[in-house]
């Protein structure tokens, strides 16, 4: 059985009251979600670690407080948000030594990490942190920067069911789908199932547009006529649209979608069965072509969104 079906009561008091929130990490929906809690009335201290972006000065003439330092944003927040990197940046920023969330958070605070960084991770970051009082729920969302934007996302929550009762009314500013899935982990494991659909759905997007293209039809007929059908989908109206425009700008960024797949594979694979990756075959030939794409771009995987992937498929047709 799963083990994140399961939470381990260790922690002391649950938060019963917010006044104070903390964001940290202010990328494209980071960002986003923080001017959400804005406009949702609510004030927001917000920090990212490179102080120089321009999204910072917008969100302090919307309202919010920018801070410098990871503790001074983070103190006395009942709770905190985070929209970071890899696993690796989640579990430092979150469970390692001074200046970090573990060591400088008040007791009872909730963290609430919107990144995608796998059920183990989320695991290992809810152990830590309930050992040292703090909730936390995993909530890793989908939907892009659009979602982001208009918050309408999908929120896959996983962690205490106290700590996410006490955190939806945050949630329902900044998505329209959530869910409570279960314990710690049980989020990520949502989230690694949307990767897998979003991977594979590019496949099928890219691959109508080649036949498309053999076939003498306009790429712009797939889009506008199939996308309502049986095998319409969100990547068809919307990535498929963007691919239209000649925009392969990142809704969500090729090196997360990468990392993300990484973290799919990571999640099924054991030393003593290294095969497990044909267990799911479409997902591996996605990574094969997002690598390809990844590896032939004269910009980094930062600067190209996942309907990048045509130019695999543009390549081949050559």
């Amino acid at each position: 059985m799963p083990y994140f079906q399961f939470d381990i009561d260790i922690r002391g008091p649950i938060l019963t009251a917010i006044t104070s929130i903390s964001f940290l990490g202010m990328g494209i929906m980071g960002s986003a979600m923080a001017f959400n809690l804005l406009k949702g009335g609510k004030d927001v201290r917000v920090w990212n670690r490179n102080q120089s972006r321009p999204v910072l000065a917008e969100l302090a003439a919307a309202g919010a407080q920018v801070v410098a330092s990871l503790d001074d944003c983070i103190a006395d927040a009942d709770v905190i948000f985070t929209c970071l990197g890899d696993e690796n940046d989640v579990v430092s920023c979150l469970t390692g030594p001074a200046p970090s969330v573990l060591a400088c958070a008040k007791k009872a605070a909730i963290v609430v990490d919107f990144s995608t960084i796998g059920p183990e991770a989320a695991r290992i970051v809810s152990d830590r942190l309930a050992h040292a009082g703090l909730g936390f729920l995993d909530a890793p969302v989908t939907g892009g920067d659009v979602g982001a934007r208009n918050a309408t996302l999908t929120i896959m929550v996983g962690g205490n069911a106290d700590d996410y009762a006490a955190v939806l009314p945050l949630f329902e500013l900044l998505g329209k789908n959530i869910r409570h899935c279960g314990s710690a982990g049980a989020g990520q494991a949502l989230k690694l199932c949307n990767q897998v659909l979003c991977a594979v759905n590019m496949v099928s997007v890219c691959e109508a547009f080649a036949l498309a293209d053999k076939l003498g039809l306009e790429r712009a007929l797939v889009v506008d006529v199939l996308q309502n059908g049986a095998g319409g989908s969100w990547a068809l109206a919307n990535l498929g649209q963007r691919i239209l425009n000649g925009d392969l700008k990142p809704a969500f960024s090729l090196r997360n979608m990468l990392k993300d797949l990484r973290l799919v594979f990571a999640s099924i694979e054991d030393d003593d069965d290294p095969a497990r990756r044909q267990f799911l075959p479409g997902t591996a030939l996605s990574v094969e072509l997002f690598a390809e794409v990844a590896a032939s771009a004269d910009t980094a995987p930062d600067a190209l969104g996942t309907q990048s992937m045509i130019k695999a498929y543009d390549k081949k047709k050559l």
